[in-house]
């Protein structure tokens, strides 16, 4: 191909390029780069003078310098013209213009109710601690005067990692890690997630969360019990609230109780916890002298409490993350 072939080339090729000249930064330069470049085309044709004839040379190199300045004054054109468009658009958009609205997040109603209960007891001296959700039969059944063969296990279906190891079925594993490592007094609050082995319903979940309460001292009875079980229900549900202890069973706690308060749009009763004076086995199995140290303990469950106080009829709506439901709270 004669050096006049060559020209004609590189300027079909690059006035097919800038037909379609790009926008991006990047793209514009590597345009430049692949005509003006150390290795561009025009590079490439100055490299074929030296393989021309003496006479031709002087010519050629007029020609190709002609084509340089042709294509540089054409790319420069293109190039201040992309700006200058660039330039316009920007103009246009109007900064004074009311920007997209974003949705935000809330706080979930399960958390705002844990953090207000957690709030409650702090108040009055309380701290909160956190323990494995992930347990030994002994934390979670044995050391809390719940042996092998206990009725009292099928009260709780549990879902069992392996022969020894559970998913915990309540919070009270972690008062007896609190007993191991502490020397009372201890007065804490333990919150966390639990799991049960139970059928999916409007009123039952396989896991849910719950908050323990613990407090250990000497001369501690149940009038103390009574006496903050009051002061949270007032605290939480309001002044005129009604309530009442009903005696239970729960293998941890002697006397144990039952906590209900009337529901005036229901027209009952409604438990709300469980509680009762620690047994002294539990104090003998971590090693504290029951005869000296006395304590109370209480569980609830934050789903039901959340349930009771916005009057949400069904346990799945926290799991289910429907948007019409979470943005009410």
């Amino acid at each position: 191909m004669s050096i006049l072939e060559s020209i004609k080339s590189v300027r079909n090729s690059f006035r097919a390029d800038i037909d379609s000249f790009p926008t991006d930064p990047r793209e514009i330069e590597s345009l430049r780069t692949k005509y003006f470049g150390r290795k561009g085309s025009l590079a490439k044709l100055y490299s074929t003078l030296a393989e021309l004839p003496v006479s031709e040379k002087p010519t050629a190199g007029q020609h190709i310098n002609s084509l340089k300045n042709e294509l540089q004054g054409e790319f420069d054109s293109k190039a201040s013209q992309s700006k200058s468009d660039e330039k316009g658009k920007e103009e246009l958009f109007d900064l004074s213009l009311p920007g997209i609205p974003f949705k935000c997040g809330s706080v979930h109603p399960l958390q705002q109710t844990l953090d207000e209960i957690k709030s409650i007891f702090k108040s009055v001296g309380f701290k909160a601690t956190y323990g494995p959700e992930i347990e030994d039969d002994y934390h979670n059944f044995e050391a809390l005067n719940i042996p092998k063969h206990h009725p009292a296990r099928d009260m709780q279906d549990t879902f069992f990692v392996t022969d020894n190891m559970v998913l915990r079925t309540h919070t009270s594993n972690v008062q007896i890690h609190l007993m191991e490592n502490r020397e009372p007094p201890l007065r804490y609050i333990v919150p966390g997630r639990v799991y049960r082995n139970e059928a999916v319903s409007y009123k039952s979940y396989c896991l849910f969360h719950q908050i323990e309460g613990l407090y250990v001292d000497k001369h501690v009875s149940m009038a103390d019990l009574k006496g903050i079980i009051d002061y949270f229900v007032k605290r939480f549900f309001g002044e005129n609230t009604k309530m009442r202890f009903r005696p239970s069973y729960f293998p941890f706690t002697e006397p144990s109780a039952e906590v209900d308060i009337w529901d005036k749009k229901r027209g009952k009763w409604m438990e709300i916890l469980g509680c009762g004076m620690v047994d002294p086995n539990v104090f003998d199995n971590v090693g504290y002298d029951s005869s000296v140290w006395h304590g109370y303990a209480f569980g609830m469950g934050i789903e039901r409490m959340t349930m009771l106080k916005y009057g949400i009829d069904d346990i799945r709506l926290f799991y289910q993350n429907d948007v019409r439901f979470l943005e009410q709270f």
